[in-house]
């Protein structure tokens, strides 16, 4: 089975992925796997350095991370071609990740996204599991853990589609409100009921 983590900023999904892979779970981080894909070399990277050109790149080469970002927040175009490279590419690379999991016989494979829903890409996972908080505990947890501003950690928070939106789009939600053994509990629960071995 392919379980589609995925939370909001601050929600504690990092959190929920620590726990699985202490259950045995192989992860396939969404985060780290686009990183990957734009290391120096790899196709994504080529394709990026000849359609946004070398400005992009720092002195040794590797992307610059915040000149492509103000690149693309200024212009709407720009950000749709870097999204049509970038998402098929870590859509391809996570699916053959998965892959190379079940083949060395693992029966559960937990594909960490953020943006599953928001990215329509619930039809790469069999089940969807969401991390959730309040917004009021979300938004201490963001200022604490980033050390900003309330309006700072709400501006992020509101970027996003907003967690109770979320519920109802889930197969499973962990209430992550309470402490971390109440998590734990949770997520216990919620593997049992799928039947997976842990």
């Amino acid at each position: 089975m392919i379980i589609g983590l995925t939370g909001g900023i601050a929600s504690g999904k990092s959190t929920v992925a620590a726990m699985l892979k202490e259950y045995g779970l192989p992860i396939v981080d969404a985060d780290v796997v686009a990183r990957q894909v734009v290391e120096v070399g790899e196709e994504t990277y080529n394709k990026l350095v000849s359609v946004f050109g070398e400005e992009i790149l720092q002195e040794d080469k590797s992307l610059d991370r915040v000149k492509l970002g103000k690149l693309i927040f200024e212009n709407k175009e720009k950000r749709e071609r870097l999204n049509s490279i970038m998402h098929p590419s870590i859509r391809n690379r996570m699916k053959e990740e998965s892959r190379e999991y079940q083949e060395k016989g693992h029966r559960t494979v937990v594909m960490d996204i953020p943006l599953l829903f928001e990215s329509k890409l619930t039809h790469l996972v069999e089940k969807t599991l969401l991390v959730y908080v309040d917004e009021a505990v979300q938004l201490e947890r963001l200022m604490k853990r980033n050390s900003l501003s309330k309006e700072d950690a709400m501006a992020r928070i509101t970027s996003q589609m907003p967690l109770r939106e979320k519920v109802d789009l889930a197969d499973e939600v962990i209430q992550n409100n309470g402490s971390l053994e109440e998590t734990k509990e949770q997520l216990h629960d919620i593997l049992k009921k799928w039947a997976i071995q842990i």
